[in-house]
């Protein structure tokens, strides 16, 4: 292979971060919820491929144009001054056209969806592009940030033909929490570089209350999945799931207690197991 494309392709990888895989199930956790639910445990297996090709697509998308949007920012954070744009190694056309093969390709994934669920899907496309640019204005962008990863939960039940009723909302609630807990532990590695910067997050609007603030949404989090649990009619292994989430919260607690970059990093990450235990849970209850 030329060099020359070789390292081109290498960089394209990083920009939608092929090497941090960590997003892509944070995406996916409550897309694979809402069908398990929706499918009895038993989601179509193409319903299922077409879901989890939508996720990469839809977050390898959301990394190309977030970085475009925070091109001039990035190179001033510690996190991130290495990414191909901010460091000089892509032009920003390169960024959008990425984004938009990306997006067109997750597109053709929708259009084989039903029509409802398309419609949906239009609905996650805008939540997603607005977010990186909602991040100059609003105080809470990882709220916004929540929606557009939780949107999955809606879709999935439309896309196996079931109701959007309220339990689906009580879930599609809990999910929009869990980003809120995880990507605020996220704002808190940038937060001394984001102070000087035009940009807002919940770990700048906390501030010394963030731990606390945190507790509470992980507390609501787990209130609001239990009452999902019994408006399912979810069984042992399900509580088990939310258990072991809420044990993961205090372990994310205690991670965070001194605010260090890379203990909050580590506490964003553990939100892989907290995705992991809830769906064993549910998985669980639909073996017989």
């Amino acid at each position: 292979m030329n060099s020359t494309l070789f390292v081109k392709i290498q960089l394209y990888a990083r920009l939608i971060r092929l090497h941090q895989p960590v997003g892509i199930w944070l995406l996916g956790a409550p897309a694979l919820w809402a069908l398990w639910l929706a499918g009895q445990g038993h989601p179509d297996a193409g319903i299922l491929i077409k879901f989890m090709l939508g996720v990469f697509l839809t977050r390898s998308a959301g990394c190309a144009i977030n970085d475009y949007a925070d091109r001039y920012i990035d190179p001033h954070v510690k996190r991130t001054r290495e990414r191909p744009l901010a460091a000089g190694a892509m032009t920003p056309r390169e960024a959008l056209w990425v984004f938009a093969v990306l997006a067109l390709l997750a597109l053709a994934v929708a259009l084989s969806l039903n029509t409802q669920t398309l419609y949906l899907t239009s609905v996650a496309g805008l939540l997603m592009v607005v977010y990186p640019f909602l991040k100059r204005v609003f105080s809470l962008p990882q709220a916004w940030l929540g929606l557009a990863f939780s949107w999955s939960i809606p879709m999935a039940f439309s896309a196996l033909n079931q109701p959007i009723d309220l339990k689906v909302w009580l879930l599609f609630s809990a999910g929009v929490l869990w980003t809120l807990i995880y990507d605020t532990e996220y704002a808190m590695v940038d937060r001394d570089d984001d102070k000087h910067l035009p940009i807002r997050s919940t770990a700048l609007l906390f501030d010394r209350f963030d731990r606390l603030i945190i507790a509470i949404i992980q507390v609501t989090m787990i209130v609001l999945l239990c009452i999902v649990g019994e408006q399912f009619q979810l069984q042992f292994s399900y509580f088990v799931g939310v258990a072991v989430a809420s044990v993961l919260f205090v372990y994310q607690q205690w991670l965070i207690r001194q605010r260090q970059r890379e203990s909050c990093f580590r506490a964003f990450k553990n939100n892989v197991w907290v995705g992991l235990s809830l769906w064993l849970g549910l998985a669980g209850h639909f073996i017989n």
